[in-house]
C-alpha cells in the first residue's frame, strides 16, 4: 500500500502519523498479507506454512486495523506483550475514534515485516508514540464508513454519525459489517489530511480513560494464551546449552558426551560456530525430548578456555568505576552549564558522597527460549521478543543469509523487563537447527537463563552541591560510571555532547533532573571492564534504576545539611522556568507538575506528623526515564526498622503520578504496582555480585525477590490530565528505593549508600550516628 520511510531518529522512532493510508475493500489475497494467528497457533502449535483460505472481503484503513463483512475489528499490534495489556491500550486508541463496538474488537500480535517500521517494545514508549497515530488511524477509519454508510442509506453524510459500529442517519442506520459487506470503500488519506482530522475531545471519548475489560486476559486465565516457550513444530528436536565460562572469549577444548550417551533420546552435542560473535564457546546438547535434553546436558562435560574475565569479580568492576570518575578526561558531559567550577570555588557550603549500586538480574518468569526451523529458504524463528528490529539482522549474521530471509514469530512473553530486548537466545537456536538440518527448540533452565543473562550493571556515582553565602543551591556535579546496554547491543543509539563525545543516555537519564541548581554537570562514563566481562542489559527503568536513587538519596542529604525538611527542600528547588519550564506537548508544565505530585504524595502520607519509635517516612520523585517523555512520579515510604536484626520492613507506600492522558486505567494501575513492588524488591532484596566472570547468584534460592509476605500496603492514585499521554511501564519503579534509604534515615538516622539496602549496612549506619 505505501513505502515506509527510513528511521531518521536514533532513539525514537518514525511518527506513524507522516505516513499516508489507502482506504479500499479487498479480498483474500490482501487478507493473506497481514495473517492473523489461526487455530493451530492457539492450540500451542505453529503451522509451518500458512494454508490459503478463502477469505471474505475485509475493510483495511491501515495496516493497523482490519474490520470485517461481520463487523469484527481486528487491531494489528507491532509490540510486545509482556503482562502489561498493550494491546488493550493501543487497541483502545484506534476503536476510540473508529467508534468501534468493544465487544467487536480484536487483537493480533503481528510477525516481523518491514512495514511494521522499527519493532521495538521498551522504553515506556508504546502508548506515549502511538496515540496521535492511532488516533488518526481510527479517525480515518471513521470518516471513510460514515461516507460509504451515507451513501449507502441514500443520506447526506452531514446527516450521518457513527457510534458502536453503526452509522446512523435521519432515523436510519447501517453496521460497519454491511457497509463491508454491501459498500465499496475506497479512500485515501495524504498525511497531510490526515493531520487536519479534527480528533475527539477528552470529554467526548467513551473508550480512553474509561474502565473497560482487558481482551488478553480470558485466554490468560483459559490457558489458550500462547507464550513463546508453547510454541511447536512437528518433527522438532529439544536442546539445551552448556553455557561458557565467560561470556566474551571462551573456546571449546573439548566435548565427552559419553556419559549422556546413556540417556534414551540423547542426539548429540555440537560446538555452535558464530559469525555474529552472540554466543562464543556454546555447546549445544540436542535430544529427541525436553527430559532427554535436560539430563544429557548434565552429563555432558564440556573443557573450555575461558575469556579474559575469568579472573574479574564486582568489586574490581566498581574500583574501576572509581578510578573513572576520578579523571575529568573520561566520558560525555550530557549537561555541562559555564560556571560549576567557580560556583564550588565560591561556596560556603559543599556536599560530596558516593552511591554505588550492585549487579541486577531480570530473572523472568519465563526463561529465555527460541525454536528455530529454515522452510523454503526462509528462517522461522519462534520466540517472545521486546525488539524484533534487533535481533533480525544478528541473526541473518550468524546463519549467513539476507534478512528478507529470516521472519521472527510473535508470541506472548513470560516477562520480559528488559531482557527480551536482547535476543541474542535466538541464535543459538538457529545455528543448532542449521546444524542438525532440523527444526530445534532451545529452552534454557533457570540457572541457564541467569548465567546468560544481560543484567544490569554495577554502578558507581560521585555526587557533589555547592551552597553560596546565602544557603542557596550554586552548583552540581553528577557522575556516573557503568555498563553501558546501547554500546554493546546497538552503538548507533548512542548520544553525543556538545564536544562529539559518545553516551548511553539510557544509562545516564534521570541525572538530568529537573531541579533548579544554579550551574550543573551530568558526566557520564563507560564502564569498559563491566562491557567486557559481560554483556549489560536493560532492565526496567535502565539509567533511573541507579541515577535516581543517587539523585533523591543525595537531596535529602542535602536537606540535611542545608537543616530544611526534605519536602521543603525539593519544592524550593522545583523552578518551572528556564530547562525546566517544561515544553509542547510532552513536558507542558515541567518542573510545577513534579513539585504537584510531591505535594500531593506528601499530603496523603501525612508528611511531617509525629512516627511510632524507629518507624520513618520518606520520599523521593522522579521523571521516569527521558526529560522529553515524563511521567511525573512521587513516593513516600514507610518503614520501620528493627533495631535488634536491623532489618527493614516496608509498611506501606504512597505513590502519586501524573501521566498525562491515562489510556487503559486498570493497566496503568497494574503497571504502577508491579514497578513499585520491584522497586521494593531491588531496594532491599534482589541484587548478586559478577565472580570469577560469571554471576554468583543463578537460581531463587539464593536469589530472592520480594515475597508474597513481604508485598507492603499500596496507596496509588493518577492525577487527572487531559496532557499527552506519557510511559507507565519503568516510573514508578525508580522512586520507591530512594524514599526506603531515606525513610530509613528519617526513622532510626542510620544512611544508606549501596543498593541493595542490607541489614550490615543498616546497622553500620547506626554505629556511625552512635545510634546503638
Amino acid at each position: 500500500m505505501f513505502k515506509l520511510p527510513k528511521e531518521n531518529s536514533a532513539t525514537h522512532p518514525s511518527s506513524l502519523g507522516r505516513r499516508g493510508f489507502l482506504i479500499a475493500a479487498a479480498g483474500t489475497g490482501f487478507t493473506l498479507a497481514f495473517l492473523r494467528a489461526d487455530s493451530s497457533l492457539a492450540a500451542g502449535k505453529v503451522a509451518p506454512v500458512p494454508p490459503k483460505q478463502t477469505a471474505a472481503p475485509v475493510f483495511d484503513p491501515s495496516i493497523w486495523f482490519q474490520i470485517g463483512r461481520d463487523g469484527i475489528v481486528t487491531v494489528n499490534i507491532a509490540k510486545a506483550e509482556m503482562g502489561q495489556h498493550i494491546g488493550t491500550a493501543l487497541a483502545r486508541i484506534v476503536a476510540e475514534e473508529l467508534e468501534a463496538d468493544w465487544n467487536k474488537v480484536r487483537l493480533h500480535y503481528v510477525d516481523t515485516d518491514p512495514k511494521w517500521g522499527l519493532m521495538v517494545t521498551g522504553g515506556s514508549w508504546s502508548v506515549w508514540q502511538n496515540v496521535d497515530p492511532l488516533s488518526r488511524a481510527g479517525a480515518a477509519g471513521r470518516l471513510a464508513l460514515v461516507e460509504e454508510g451515507a451513501r449507502l442509506l441514500r443520506v447526506p453524510v452531514s446527516a450521518c454519525h457513527a457510534r458502536l459500529g453503526v452509522v446512523h442517519g435521519r432515523g436510519r442506520s447501517i453496521s460497519y459489517g454491511d457497509i463491508v459487506r454491501r459498500g465499496k470503500l475506497t479512500r485515501h488519506y495524504t498525511p497531510e489530511q490526515l493531520q487536519a482530522i479534527v480528533l475527539k475531545t477528552p470529554r467526548q471519548r467513551s473508550l480512553i480513560g474509561q474502565q473497560v475489560q482487558a481482551l488478553d486476559i480470558p485466554a490468560k486465565i483459559n490457558g489458550t494464551a500462547v507464550y513463546g516457550i508453547d510454541a511447536q513444530v512437528e518433527g522438532m528436536l529439544y536442546a539445551r546449552p552448556k553455557i561458557p565460562p565467560t561470556r566474551y572469549g571462551a573456546k571449546v577444548v573439548s566435548i565427552d558426551d559419553t556419559a549422556a550417551k546413556k540417556v534414551k533420546g540423547y542426539l548429540r552435542s555440537f560446538a555452535l560456530q558464530d559469525p555474529s560473535g552472540t554466543v562464543p564457546g556454546w555447546v549445544m546438547v540436542v535430544a529427541d525430548t525436553y527430559a532427554a535434553a535436560m539430563r544429557a546436558a548434565d552429563l555432558v562435560q564440556v573443557k573450555w578456555r575461558a575469556g579474559a574475565a575469568a579472573h574479574v569479580a564486582e568489586q574490581d568492576i566498581l574500583n574501576y568505576a572509581t578510578r573513572q570518575l576520578a579523571d575529568a578526561s573520561l566520558g560525555a558531559r550530557v549537561v555541562d552549564d559555564d560556571g560549576v567550577e567557580q560556583a564550588f570555588k565560591e561556596a560556603s557550603l559543599h556536599l560530596e558522597r558516593r552511591y554505588t549500586t550492585s549487579t541486577v538480574l531480570h530473572f523472568q518468569l519465563e526463561p529465555v527460549n527460541a525454536l528455530a526451523q529454515e522452510i523454503d529458504g526462509v528462517w522461522h524463528i519462534h520466540a517472545g521478543n521486546q525488539w524484533q528490529s534487533l535481533i533480525l539482522p544478528v541473526l541473518a549474521q550468524a546463519l549467513k543469509v539476507p534478512e528478507s530471509k529470516v521472519m521472527l514469530h510473535t508470541y506472548l512473553l513470560g516477562g520480559g523487563f528488559g531482557r527480551r530486548l536482547n535476543g541474542d537466545y535466538c541464535v543459538p537456536a538457529a545455528l543448532a537447527a542449521q546444524a542438525v538440518g532440523r527444526p530445534v527448540k532451545m529452552i534454557c533452565t533457570r540457572a541457564d537463563d541467569a548465567r546468560f543473562d544481560s543484567p544490569r550493571s554495577p554502578s558507581v556515582q560521585h555526587v557533589r552541591m555547592a551552597f553560596d553565602d546565602a544557603g542557596k543551591v550554586s552548583a552540581m556535579v553528577h557522575e556516573a560510571s557503568a555498563g553501558w546496554p546501547t554500546q554493546a547491543m546497538i552503538p548507533a543509539f548512542l548520544a553525543k555532547d556538545k564536544q562529539g563525545h559518545p553516551y548511553d543516555p539510557f544509562a545516564i537519564a534521570g541525572a538530568d533532573h529537573w531541579y533548579a541548581v544554579g550551574a550543573q554537570r551530568v558526566r557520564a562514563v563507560s564502564n569498559d571492564l563491566a562491557n567486557s566481562s559481560f554483556r549489560p542489559g536493560w532492565l526496567r527503568s535502565v539509567g533511573p534504576g541507579w541515577t535516581n536513587w543517587a539523585v533523591e538519596s543525595f537531596m535529602d542529604e542535602a536537606a540535611q545539611a542545608a537543616k530544611v525538611d526534605p519536602l521543603a527542600f525539593r519544592l524550593s528547588l522545583l523552578q518551572a522556568s528556564g530547562r525546566n519550564g517544561g515544553s509542547a506537548p510532552n513536558a507542558v508544565g515541567g518542573a510545577a507538575r513534579l513539585a504537584h505530585v510531591l505535594q500531593r504524595v506528601a499530603d496523603k502520607a501525612g508528611w511531617g506528623k509525629a512516627m511510632p519509635p524507629d518507624t520513618g517516612l520518606g520520599i523521593a520523585a522522579t521523571f521516569g526515564q527521558e526529560r522529553d517523555m515524563p511521567t511525573w512520579t512521587a513516593c513516600v515510604a514507610r518503614v520501620k526498622v528493627d533495631r535488634s536484626t536491623c532489618m527493614v520492613k516496608v509498611e506501606k507506600l504512597f505513590m502519586v503520578i501524573d501521566a498525562g492522558s491515562i489510556v487503559d486505567p486498570d493497566g496503568a494501575l497494574a503497571q504502577a504496582e508491579g514497578g513499585a513492588l520491584w522497586g521494593v524488591s531491588m531496594a532491599l532484596h534482589e541484587g548478586t555480585a559478577f565472580l570469577n566472570g560469571e554471576v554468583k547468584d543463578t537460581n531463587l534460592n539464593t536469589y530472592t525477590p520480594l515475597r508474597m509476605a513481604d508485598v507492603p500496603e499500596l496507596d496509588i492514585e493518577f492525577v487527572a490530565s487531559t496532557h499527552t499521554a506519557t510511559g507507565m511501564g519503568e516510573p514508578p519503579t525508580t522512586a520507591v528505593a530512594p524514599a526506603i534509604g531515606n525513610a530509613i534515615f528519617a526513622a532510626v538516622a542510620s544512611r544508606v549508600r549501596h543498593l541493595p539496602i542490607r541489614p550490615e549496612a543498616v546497622l553500620k549506619g547506626l554505629d556511625r550516628h552512635g545510634a546503638v
